[in-house]
C-alpha cells in the first residue's frame, strides 16, 4: 500500500512537470506558426493528452471488456467538462473566442449526442456507427484547420521573453506528451490497485479512477495553461480531447472491435450530455468562463460523483 502511494505521488508529478513543458512547446509552435491557441488545443495537444483514453479504451476492447473502453471515454469526457474546465477557471477566467462559442463547443456537444443516438437503439456500437464517428471526426480536423490556414480565428499569443526554437519546441512537446502519458499510466497503475487492496468495486474503479486517471494529462495541461493565461490552450485542449475521445477513439476502437456500453447508465450518458451544454451557456457570459461558473461546473461533478458512488 505504501508502494502504491508513493508511486501515485511520482505520477502526479511526472504528469504536472510534463504539463508545464508540453504547454511551454504548443505555445511556441502556435507564435512560431502564427496559429491562434485554440486550434494547437484542438490538435496537437488534445490528440497527445488523449493518448492514455485512446490506448486504455483499445486494450480493453481487445481484452473483451468494452463497456470499460466506452466507460472511459464518458467518464473521461464528464471530467474533463465539469472537473477540468471548472479548476482551470477557478485558477484563473477563461477567455473564449467568438468561433469556440459559434463551432467548437458545439461540435464538442454535437458529438456527445452522436454517441447517445448511435448507441441508444441497441446498446452498442457496431462498425457502421463507429464509421460515422470516424466521418465526423475527418470533419472535424478538415473545418478547423482550414480555419487556421484562412486566420478566421484571431488571438493574440503572449510573447515568450526568450524565442523558442523549432528544434526545443519540438523536443518539449514530445519530451511533455511522454511524460503526461508515463506519468498517468503509473498513477492509474497504483490508484487501481489501491483501490482493488481496500475492496473497491472493479466497475467503479473504471468509471472513476481510470476515467480520471486518463483524464489527468488534460487537467494537468489545462490548469497550468490556465496559471499561464494561455486561454487558448486550457480550452481548446478539452473540447479536442472531447472530440477525439468519442469521434476518433471510440471510432477507431468500433471499427476493430464491436463496443457494447453495458454498465453505462442513461444517468452517465445524460450527465455527458449536460455538462457540455453548461460549458456552452457558460461561454456566452461575457465569453469568458468565470471562476462562480468554474465553482459550479465542479459542483456538478463532485454531485455526479456522490451519485456514482452511492
Amino acid at each position: 500500500m505504501i508502494l502504491n502511494i508513493i508511486l501515485i505521488i511520482a505520477g502526479i508529478a511526472l504528469v504536472l512537470w510534463g504539463a508545464d513543458r508540453l504547454t511551454d512547446g504548443a505555445v511556441a509552435v502556435a507564435q512560431r506558426l502564427g496559429v491562434p491557441q485554440i486550434v494547437i488545443g484542438l490538435t496537437i495537444v488534445a490528440f497527445g493528452t488523449s493518448m492514455p483514453e485512446f490506448c486504455s479504451s483499445l486494450v480493453s476492447a481487445l481484452n473483451h471488456q468494452p463497456g470499460m473502453a466506452v466507460g472511459n471515454v464518458v467518464g473521461s469526457n464528464i471530467f474533463n467538462a465539469l472537473l477540468i474546465v471548472g479548476a482551470a477557471a477557478l485558477v484563473a477566467p477563461i477567455s473564449i473566442l467568438p468561433q469556440t462559442v459559434r463551432k467548437d463547443i458545439p461540435f464538442a456537444l454535437v458529438s456527445s449526442v452522436l454517441l447517445v443516438l448511435l448507441c441508444g437503439f441497441d446498446g452498442k456500437i457496431q462498425w457502421y456507427d463507429a464509421a460515422i464517428m470516424l466521418a465526423f471526426f475527418i470533419i472535424f480536423m478538415v473545418i478547423t484547420l482550414r480555419e487556421a490556414r484562412s486566420g478566421k480565428n484571431s488571438e493574440e499569443t503572449p510573447a515568450e521573453k526568450k524565442p523558442m526554437s523549432r528544434l526545443m519546441s519540438a523536443v518539449w512537446i514530445i519530451v511533455g506528451l511522454v511524460c503526461l502519458i508515463g506519468g498517468s499510466t503509473v498513477f492509474v497503475n497504483a490508484a487501481s490497485e489501491l483501490a482493488s487492496s481496500l475492496g473497491v468495486d472493479p466497475a467503479i474503479i473504471g468509471l472513476t479512477i481510470v476515467a480520471m486517471g486518463t483524464s489527468f494529462p488534460e487537467l494537468a495541461t489545462s490548469v497550468v495553461s490556465a496559471t499561464k493565461g494561455n486561454s487558448g490552450i486550457a480550452i481548446g485542449n478539452v473540447l479536442g480531447s472531447n472530440v477525439f475521445n468519442i469521434l476518433f477513439i471510440l471510432g477507431t476502437t468500433g471499427v476493430i472491435y464491436p463496443l457494447d456500453i453495458k454498465g453505462i447508465t442513461p444517468l452517465d450518458l445524460s450527465v455527458m450530455v449536460v455538462a457540455m451544454i453548461l460549458l456552452w451557456l457558460f461561454s456566452f457570459t461575457k465569453l469568458k468562463i468565470e471562476r462562480w461558473e468554474g465553482a459550479v461546473l465542479v459542483l456538478v461533478f463532485i454531485g455526479y460523483m456522490v451519485l456514482l458512488l452511492k
